[in-house]
């Protein structure tokens, strides 16, 4: 499995790519210090961050996607994490009423104490019907034998 500094180091090199740069750490290191205005980077530094053995920090990132014009977000995390993130907010927006939005807002306007309890309430009526659903899922065996009829 992949780290993330290692995806990282992928995106960065298809992003360089994708600009016109050969992902090499000597290009990295001469176009990364002509627009960084901090201490410059050593090949050694920008050669880590190719390779996946480390990742920078958050300014030294910014420079980055202004540089090779994508979005800090996109080298650091890549795209997956914000498709997830949209998926689950998509269906959240489906499946929430007007109704439900109006349990929310009560129960966000009670005190935690209250909101403790609603929340206890909720998680065993969860627990009830994650139970009830396996247990109808679970196929039930016959092994009467006295009831059946003999076959003539």
């Amino acid at each position: 499995m992949e780290t993330a500094n290692q995806k990282f180091a992928k995106r960065l090199r298809a992003a360089m790519e994708k600009a016109g740069y050969e992902p090499k750490p000597a290009v990295l290191e001469r176009e990364f210090n002509l627009r960084y205005w901090g201490k410059p980077m050593t090949l050694h530094g920008v050669r880590r961050w190719l390779l996946g053995e480390s990742m920078p920090k958050q300014d030294k990132l910014e420079t980055l996607a202004e540089w090779l014009i994508v979005t800090p977000q996109h080298l650091r995390f890549g795209e997956e994490i914000g498709k997830r993130i949209d998926k689950r907010r998509a269906r959240w927006e489906e499946a929430i009423g007007y109704r439900e939005r109006e349990a929310f807002e009560a129960f966000i306007n009670l005190p935690a104490p209250q909101r403790k309890i609603v929340k206890e309430v909720i998680f065993a009526f969860a627990q009830v019907a994650l139970q009830a659903s396996e247990k109808a899922s679970t196929p039930t065996k016959t092994t009467s034998t006295a009831r059946r009829r003999p076959r003539n």
